[in-house]
């Protein structure tokens, strides 16, 4: 199974569309400064981490109306 599951990250953040931006904008953060939001992760790649960081609500979206 792979962890975090796609319905978890979709109640965190509205469409799947948004979850790749999000994350694609996470993982070039963390390669440019190398920083981390959890002490401990389950993946060993930024694309995963990120993932892991939308699912437990370490991320927060702004949306501009």
């Amino acid at each position: 199974m792979i962890y975090p599951s796609i319905d978890k990250l979709l109640n965190q953040v509205g469409s799947k569309f948004l979850l790749v931006n999000v994350v694609s904008k996470r993982v070039k953060e963390m390669n440019e400064q190398e920083n981390y939001q959890l002490n401990t992760y389950k993946s060993t790649k930024n694309i995963g981490k990120a993932l892991e960081e939308v699912a437990k609500g370490l991320i927060h979206i702004k949306e501009d109306n």
